[in-house]
């Protein structure tokens, strides 16, 4: 778990990273994430959403605990601003209008349930994100998608299957792997200003592989 300190360093640290990145000077209030937990392998997706509007501008970021929480920020942050497919990179005029949303994932667990309504039953909207995947094929959703879209549990799992170009349905399958994960959401009230705990938001990921090391 991450207390709220710890989330709104997450949050400057991801803000910090991008600007950095855009030749920005770093501000007093820029400080490397300190706690333990920051020294620890995490799961961890940055969007990035335009200021009034909310509309999407970006979202990537690595499923699984591969990278230790600081780095993966740093990397998920430049990817989602810089590497997204669905948009053009960010520009230095843009950041100042741009709020900053930090998703920390739990490590995803399978939905072992049988059937598609055991299945169905087993996904709580609103808490899980999902992961499917089939024939080397995966899609991802985090779990504030659901209650932003109205979606219901066999909704979310059709979505799910979609954002991997599966039909919808597909999750019914017994040879489709589906797996649940949990999130903690920090976002930027305004563009730079504070952070808050947040339970949805919209969002829509494009999941990456963590590089080598």
């Amino acid at each position: 778990m991450l207390d709220d300190a710890a989330g709104e360093a997450s949050v400057r640290w991801a803000r910090r990273s991008i600007a950095e990145r855009l030749g920005g000077a770093r501000s007093d209030g820029d400080v490397a994430p300190g706690p333990a937990v920051f020294d620890q392998p995490r799961g961890v997706f940055v969007t990035l959403r335009r200021h009034p509007d909310g509309l999407l501008r970006g979202c990537i970021g690595y499923p699984m605990p591969f990278l230790p929480l600081r780095q993966a920020l740093a990397q998920a942050a430049l990817s989602a601003a810089f590497d997204d497919p669905r948009f053009p990179p960010v520009a230095a005029a843009e950041l100042g209008h741009l709020i900053v949303e930090v998703s920390v994932l739990t490590v995803p667990v399978p939905v072992d349930a049988v059937g598609a309504e055991a299945i169905a039953r087993s996904v709580r909207v609103g808490r899980d994100g999902l992961i499917v995947e089939a024939g080397g094929r995966s899609g991802l959703l985090l779990p504030q998608v659901a209650p932003e879209q109205g979606w219901s549990a066999e909704e979310f799992l059709d979505g799910t299957c979609e954002k991997a170009d599966l039909p919808r349905g597909a999750w019914r399958d017994p040879r489709i792997r589906i797996r649940r994960f949990e999130a903690e959401v920090f976002a930027e009230t305004e563009p730079g200003g504070r952070v808050r705990r947040v339970s949805a938001a919209p969002s829509r990921p494009t999941a990456r592989r963590a590089p080598r090391t």
